[in-house]
């Protein structure tokens, strides 16, 4: 608060009081004879006079012990202004010098991978150069050693906390970047490998494509050739042609064919136990066509009825040579080398038979594709041709093989309505069906022709049904 200044009031009081007590004085001089009454004022005027003075040197007292306390209090409040800016310093010293620590630790991991040895020795002595500094630091602190200029030492401190944080900064970033290098390699070398597993996948692939997984046959030979090649060989035709069937179907899908009427115009009175199950009537109808004619050499009636043994042998030895050659080749490749071989003829005769006109008119809008391969000629870019190239070879694969055994494997199919013997035949359908045990299944349909090569059996796959009186009762 504002302290009195009794410098400006205390003499213009104190002349006050002195002319009134010269007043008082005055009157008793005169020798006038004051009343009582009178006599009992006056002295009680001088009372109250003397009293005002009293008090007024007591307040001018107070006045200047007030005026002293208050300079003594800002004393006080200046002092301690100082003491806190000068912690406040040594605070922003110690955060300053811990920056400085974490920067020189941060550079002391940085240059331990890679491997630095002088970039450590220099981080180390950073690290043990800020320990000193916070040693002397508490030093200061307990002594009392405070910096004579507080609000530089601040500023410098929080100057060099800034640069220490900067520095932390930039090493972090250095680490970051190395990372990413080693990121970056790591990735490089992963591309490679994964470049490497590509083209050892594409190598795979092709022989799988070119002959699934006949190149367990690379090595076979003539006189080592028995029925379990032939199964192989067989396995392996069988997937493909239901490949072809159901890139067949998934054309007639886009084209809205009705797979119910077209798989009853192929086989006629059938019930299917599932609706999906019209699926084998397509198959069934694609094997009858690939496999017909295949009891013959080439698919073609031979020009001499018998032939000598030494004939029949060169016969064999020329069937095998071309089941090793084309097993392992893709048929487009094989046709665009080949076009007037006896394998392009049996693709180009085949694919007549079984893409009907109408088929591949509603495919594909034409039938350029159907006049090309007429003329001899055969596409290269049209992947519903390249299937079924494919599955061709595979059949025209197996046909080799059927020529190449001693005896010829022979084919055989089921009639419709014959009865189910597990010796020549096996059910198609994933779920065999429940019949009666007063009734036999019977044969609907031959969806895969089975062989015979010697005395070995193997069986066809066929569609089943039951007896036409027992039909109605069953459940579609």
């Amino acid at each position: 608060m504002d302290s009195v200044k009794p410098s400006a009031v205390t003499p213009s009081k104190s002349k006050l009081a002195r002319t009134i007590a010269k007043v008082l004085n005055l009157r008793t001089a005169t020798g006038v004879a004051p009343v009582d009454g009178i006599q009992r004022k006056v002295k009680k005027s001088q009372e109250i006079g003397i009293q005002k003075v009293k008090k007024y040197d007591q307040f001018a007292s107070k006045s200047k012990k007030g005026q002293s306390q208050s300079r003594s209090f800002e004393l006080e409040d200046e002092e301690e202004l100082q003491d806190r800016m000068a912690l406040e310093a040594l605070v922003a010293k110690l955060f300053a010098i811990i920056s400085s620590v974490k920067a020189s630790y941060a550079q002391l991991q940085y240059f331990q991978s890679p491997y630095d040895p002088d970039g450590i020795r220099d981080a180390d002595q950073l690290v043990v150069s800020g320990f000193k500094n916070l040693s002397e630091l508490k030093r200061c602190y307990l002594k009392k050693q405070f910096d004579p200029s507080p609000e530089t030492a601040m500023l410098s401190a929080e100057i060099e906390e800034l640069k220490s944080v900067l520095k932390t900064y930039e090493i972090m970033g250095k680490k970051l970047e190395s990372q990413a290098r080693l990121k970056d390699s790591e990735i490089t070398f992963l591309k490679e490998k994964l470049e490497e597993a590509n083209r050892q996948n594409k190598l795979l692939e092709k022989r799988l494509n070119q002959s699934g997984q006949l190149y367990v046959l690379d090595n076979l030979h003539l006189s080592g050739l028995n029925s379990s090649h032939f199964i192989t060989v067989l396995k392996h035709t069988v997937k493909s042609i239901r490949t072809f069937v159901r890139s067949m179907m998934e054309e007639m899908k886009s084209a809205g064919w009705d797979f119910d009427a077209a798989a009853s115009a192929i086989e006629p009175d059938v019930v299917y136990w599932k609706k999906e199950h019209t699926c084998f009537a397509f198959e069934s109808f694609v094997c009858r066509e690939m496999f017909d004619s295949f009891c013959l050499p080439n698919y073609s009636v031979p020009n001499e009825l018998s032939l000598t043994p030494e004939k029949k042998k060169k016969q064999r030895e020329a069937f095998f040579r071309s089941f090793m050659e084309l097993k392992s080749m893709k048929a487009k490749e094989y046709l665009a080398e080949n076009p007037k071989s006896a394998f392009g003829n049996f693709c180009r005769v085949k694919y007549l038979q079984v893409v009907h006109p109408k088929m591949e008119s509603s495919f594909f809008g034409n039938l350029n594709q159907r006049n090309l391969v007429d003329s001899g000629e055969f596409p290269t870019s049209n992947s519903f041709f390249a299937s079924f190239s494919e599955m061709a070879k595979r059949v025209w694969v197996l046909h080799c093989m059927a020529f190449s055994f001693e005896t010829e494997a022979k084919i055989f199919q089921i009639k419709k309505g014959c009865r189910f013997s597990e010796v020549y035949m096996e059910s198609v359908a994933e779920e065999e069906p429940i019949f009666s045990s007063s009734y036999d299944p019977q044969v609907a349909f031959t969806v895969v022709p089975g062989f015979i090569i010697g005395k070995t059996v193997i069986q066809c796959q066929v569609y089943l049904a039951q007896l036409q009186s027992e039909r109605p009762r069953l459940s579609r």
